[in-house]
């Protein structure tokens, strides 16, 4: 019988589907260290992991009988494809399942970072409020407004669909531009990077994460962003350099940012951490517990797939 090892336990809805193979892994409310995973993951076919998990070129070719790694997550730069690839292992991702939680948290870090959120929350809970007041915590309105969109993939696609219902006007960048029946359908234009970063007051990333895209936002690109824009992050924290962020964020340049993502997660700077104008999230943007248990189901069907010999549903390679 096959046996399928997962590093963190995941929604029971996507278990109950793999009832047939022998289960096991961490059932700890912690991550495992690298030699864990190699020591108990020696036997498995299958690998059930997580973003946070580092499956090297060491991990794979220390799994004699793995045939197949699900990653509980869209991305996968967690995963050394090309080794994978090398020894004929499957890996495979939820790309479909997260799109609209994370859509939906975009707009809320948009909103949150534009109102002043969560400055408003801390302001009442540290009894500053005396009363309304014409300048009390002003910011930005949505409609009217550009959104520049890195990344118009499927879950670009849904920020720009919301944006619209606010009122924005959207604009995006990818290396190949949609067809134009696409972007009459989404209402949407495609600008070269520059000009994108030049006329946008709101900029939402959604690019993968690649050689190309590890920070495709450094400082020299940040200071082509309009004085007072907002930008906001739940893609990959890697995209963003994120010292010249913080720089941005100190000396004004930038009125405010929404993260999600950091670019050594789980490690949040301090200088981030002090700043009043960022609004921090621990990586959340599939946590609805729809999405969870949809993501389970689509790494069950994955596993199930490889292992009887089929093709995946959601293959990476």
């Amino acid at each position: 019988m096959d046996k399928v090892f997962f590093t963190y336990k995941i929604p029971d809805e996507g278990m109950l589907l793999l009832k047939g193979y022998d289960i096991y892994g961490n059932t700890e409310d912690r991550f495992l260290k690298k030699e864990e995973i190699i020591r108990e993951g020696k036997d498995a076919s299958a690998l059930i992991t997580l973003l946070s998990d580092k499956i090297d070129s060491e991990v794979i070719s220390s799994l004699p009988k793995l045939k197949v790694i699900a990653n509980y997550a869209v991305g996968y730069n967690n995963i050394d494809i090309e080794e994978a690839r090398k020894r004929g292992v499957r890996v495979t991702n939820t790309p479909e399942a997260l799109t609209d939680a994370t859509a939906d948290l975009t707009m809320a870090l948009i909103l949150a970072t534009s109102r002043r959120i969560v400055e408003g929350d801390s302001f009442i809970r540290e009894r500053k409020f005396v009363g309304w007041k014409p300048d009390l915590l002003t910011g930005p309105s949505l409609s009217g407004k550009n959104l520049g969109i890195i990344g118009l993939g499927r879950i670009g696609k849904a920020v720009a669909k919301r944006a619209k219902a606010f009122g924005m006007n959207v604009f995006y960048f990818n290396r190949k531009p949609l067809l134009s029946q696409e972007e009459e359908r989404f209402n949407v234009r495609h600008m070269s990077l520059e000009e994108l970063l030049k006329s946008s007051d709101f900029l939402s990333l959604h690019a993968p994460l690649t050689k190309e895209t590890y920070h495709l936002l450094n400082e020299k690109r940040l200071s082509l962003m309009k004085p007072g824009a907002i930008l906001v992050n739940t893609a990959r924290g890697e995209i963003i350099d994120e010292s010249a962020l913080i720089k941005a964020l100190k000396t004004g340049r930038l009125a405010a940012a929404g993260l999600d993502v950091y670019e050594e997660e789980p490690y949040v700077p301090q200088e981030l951490i002090e700043l009043n104008n960022v609004v921090l999230l621990p990586h959340i943007g599939s946590a609805t517990s729809e999405a969870r248990k949809e993501m389970a189901i689509i790494v069950g069907r994955n596993v199930a797939a490889v292992l009887e010999g089929k093709e995946p549903p959601n293959p990476v390679v």
